[in-house]
C-alpha cells in the first residue's frame, strides 16, 4: 500500500534519512524503532509532506505523492499524530474532530464521529473543551481520534504511549487494537517500550543514523547484531 524507495532527506550537510526503502502493506501494523535521533519523525515526516525529499520516491497505492503537499496527502489517506498534543483551543472534543474531518475527508461523517469517540473512550467528554478538560492520557487518544476522523488508508503514530503510566499504556494499547479491527486502517507506530511494540506489531523495522538496518519479526531482529548495537541489553530485551 505504501512504498517508500529509496527515501532520502537532508538538512543541510546532515544527512537525516539516508536511502530508506520500505513497504507497509493494507491492514498491517508495523512499528518503526530505533534509538533517538534515528531519523524516525523525519521518516513520518516526509510521508506526511512536513519535510521535502532529496531524493527517492514516496507512494500510495501506486499514487506517486512525492512532492504532494500535506492536505493532498492527507485527502489520499494519510493521517499522523504529533509526539505533543495539539488540541484545537476553544473547541470541544467533538469540534476538534469536525474539523480534523474536513479538512482530511472533506465532508463530514458524524457516525464515523461517534464511533471514533466510542472507541478512544472520548464519547463521554465529546462536548467538553478539549484543551482544558482532558488528561494526558485522554489528550493523547484525541490525538489518534483527530488524525482518524481523517479517513486515513495509513495512519502514523509517533510516540503516542509516551508518559503514560503502565496501567494507562495498556488500556491505550487495548484501544488502538481495537479501532484498528474496527476501522481496518493500516498503522505505523514510533515506539521506545519494546513491549508494547512485541503486543502490538507483527513487523518491525529499525533505523539507524538515518539508515534501515533491519525488519522482520520483533523476536527476530531485536536479535540481530547490528540492532543489538544500537541499543543497550535492557533496551533491546524490554
Amino acid at each position: 500500500m505504501l512504498e517508500l524507495d529509496r527515501v532520502r532527506v537532508r538538512f543541510g550537510g546532515l544527512a537525516a534519512l539516508e536511502g530508506v526503502t520500505l513497504s507497509i502493506h493494507k491492514g498491517e501494523i508495523l512499528g518503526l524503532i530505533g534509538p533517538n535521533g534515528a531519523g524516525k519523525t523525519t521518516l513520518f515526516n516526509a510521508i506526511s509532506g512536513l519535510v521535502r525529499t532529496a531524493d527517492g520516491k514516496v507512494r500510495l497505492q501506486g499514487q506517486d505523492m512525492t512532492h504532494m503537499p500535506m492536505h493532498q496527502r492527507a485527502r489520499l489517506g494519510i493521517g499522523r499524530t504529533f509526539q505533543a498534543p495539539q488540541p484545537l483551543h476553544g473547541l470541544t472534543v467533538r469540534e476538534n474532530l469536525v474539523v480534523a474531518q474536513h479538512y482530511g475527508a472533506g465532508e463530514r461523517n458524524d457516525a464515523r464521529l461517534d464511533a471514533i469517540l466510542r472507541i478512544t473512550g472520548l464519547a463521554a467528554k465529546a462536548d467538553q473543551d478539549a484543551a482544558s478538560s482532558l488528561p494526558l492520557a485522554e489528550l493523547k487518544a484525541l490525538e489518534v481520534a483527530k488524525a482518524l476522523a481523517t479517513n486515513p488508508r495509513l495512519l502514523l503514530l509517533d510516540e503516542v504511549l509516551a508518559g503514560l503510566e503502565t496501567a494507562g499504556r495498556l488500556r491505550f494499547i487495548t484501544m488502538l487494537q481495537g479501532l484498528h479491527q474496527h476501522f481496518g486502517v493500516a498503522i505505523i507506530v514510533i515506539e521506545h517500550d519494546i513491549a508494547a511494540i512485541r503486543t502490538l506489531c507483527p513487523r518491525v523495522a529499525v533505523l539507524d543514523s538515518g539508515r534501515l538496518i533491519a525488519q522482520g519479526p520483533p523476536d527476530l531482529v531485536l536479535r540481530e547484531p547490528a540492532v543489538i548495537a544500537c541499543y543497550t541489553g535492557n533496551a533491546v530485551h524490554g
